[in-house]
Parts: structure tokens; sequence; C-alpha cells
């Protein structure tokens, strides 16, 4: 288990002493800040105090950092996320296999499972201290500009206008952050499970983004509503922590679904790799 552990450091220490993976870091900080300049223009002001006050609740209250954290994490982080996941996740296999490092690695007396199961492992650790970044920036950023107050949540697509105290509308923020990490490793899944395939490290990444890009697309049809369960983003709703009655039992299915659906790109991938040629 030591031996393990020490590995997986070793691992973690090759991803984030790449430079490309932290231009997801940098990229969401720059975003977070240009949407909170944004919303201090009169236009978006006006906007935000007449949604909140025609509900009945007053905007001092409610136009808050909080609510500032919600709308930054809530309209970038799954796309833009998606897309810096993605990134790393295509390069984890694939770019040590294009830079014949990878040869090396299986020369030691160490299974092909158990060098991906690091790398996969090291993958999930980024999904996570990704959006603990993104969430932890947006909080900070938007408390230090606008200050503490009640939390406004809107998501009209997804039926949620719902208005929380600093300390529930904080708690659902973490939560949500959680749910969210979770989720977003099903996209961390496929760009490694394609990484372990014969391709290019551009190539996992493009595929991974296409394949999500077009589920999400087909997913917001209206005349695919009947089959919407088909569709993996269908599951990846994460801003139901937000309702004022959490939906627990569905997000347990669902959660459910994306775990079933990450072990069998992680056992395909795996079965894959094992077959691969490295010796020509």
């Amino acid at each position: 288990m030591m031996l393990f552990l020490h590995q997986l450091g070793l691992e973690l220490r090759k991803l984030f002493g790449r430079k490309r993976t932290y231009i997801g870091f940098g990229a969401f900080l720059v975003i977070e800040l240009l949407i909170l300049v944004f919303c201090q223009m009169p236009g978006p002001q006006r906007g935000l105090r007449r949604q909140m006050e025609g509900l009945g609740y007053g905007a001092d209250q409610y136009l808050s950092g909080l609510t500032m954290a919600f709308q930054m994490v809530s309209f970038t982080v799954f796309i833009l996320g998606g897309l810096y996941l993605a990134l790393v996740a295509g390069d984890v296999v694939a770019k040590e296999v294009e830079e014949k490092t990878m040869r090396m690695i299986l020369c030691r007396p160490v299974s092909r499972i158990r060098v991906l199961a690091i790398k996969y492992i090291a993958c999930v650790i980024y999904t996570f201290s990704l959006i603990g970044f993104i969430g932890g920036t947006a909080i900070a950023i938007g408390v230090a500009w606008k200050g503490t107050g009640g939390m406004f949540a809107f998501a009209p697509l997804e039926g949620i206008v719902a208005f929380y105290s600093f300390a529930e509308g904080l708690n659902r923020f973490l939560a949500g952050l959680a749910v969210l990490a979770l989720m977003l490793t099903t996209v961390s899944t496929l760009g490694f499970g394609l990484s372990c395939f014969d391709m290019k490290p551009a190539a996992a990444t493009i595929i991974t983004l296409s394949y999500f890009f077009v589920d999400m697309i087909f997913r917001q049809i209206p005349y695919f509503q009947s089959i919407k369960a088909w569709f993996i983003t269908s599951h990846m709703e994460w801003r139901q922590v937000f309702l004022p009655h959490i939906p627990i039992p569905q997000m347990i299915e669902d959660g459910a679904y994306l775990m079933g659906v990450n072990a069998t790109i992680v056992v395909i991938a795996m079965a894959v790799f094992q077959q691969r040629n490295f010796k020509s």
C-alpha cells in the first residue's frame, strides 16, 4: 500500500508538473473575474435586481457574493470544465506513449493494470482539484466584491428559483461542488479511456469533447424527451442540490448510473491497453 501511494504521489507530481495542467485553473480565474466585472454594469445589475424584486425579495440582501459565485459556476463550469478535464485526461496515457516513456515504465516489474490504476486515480484527483479551485475562487472573489448575504439560485431550465440564507446557501453550494466533481469525473474517465487506445492525445481530447457536446445537444432537443434518460448528460445535473426539496433518490440513481458508466469505460480501457504492443 505504501508503495502504491508513493507511486501515486510521483504520478501526481508529474501531472501537476506540466504547464497545460494549469490552463484550466488560470482560464477559470480570468473568466470569473470577467463575469463579476460585467455583472457590475448597469444593464446586468438592473436585470438581476428586477428578477429578485419581481419575486418579492430585496435585491440588496440577495445580490451577494454567494449569488455571484453560483452564477459564475453555473454558467461556465460544465462546458469549460469539461474542456480542460478532457485535455488533461486525454494526455495522461497517450502522451507517454507518444513520447516513448511508456515503454520505459512497462520495463519495470509493475503490471499494466497498476500503472493505469495510478493514472486514473490521478485524473480523478485532478478533477476534484479543478472543481474545488473553481468553487473556492468563485466564493472568495464574490464575497470580496459583494460581501456576505443571502443566495439567489436561478436556473430556469431546471425549474430552480430559490432564496437561501448565507449559511444554508453556503452549505448547498459546497454540496453542489462535491456533486459536480463526482459527475464530471465521467468526462475525465472517458478522456482517460480513449487515451488508452492507440491514438494521439489530441484525438482523445477531441473525441471526448465531441461526444459530450453531441450528447448535450441531443438531450436538449424537445423531440428526444422520451429517450432523455439515454443521454449521459441527463444524469449530470448538479444544480438539483439547490431545489427547495433535494431529490436525493434521483441524485443517487444518477450517481449510480454514472459510476456504472465509469467502471465500464475503465474496464474496457484496461482490456485494450493490456493487448497493446509497445515493443516495436
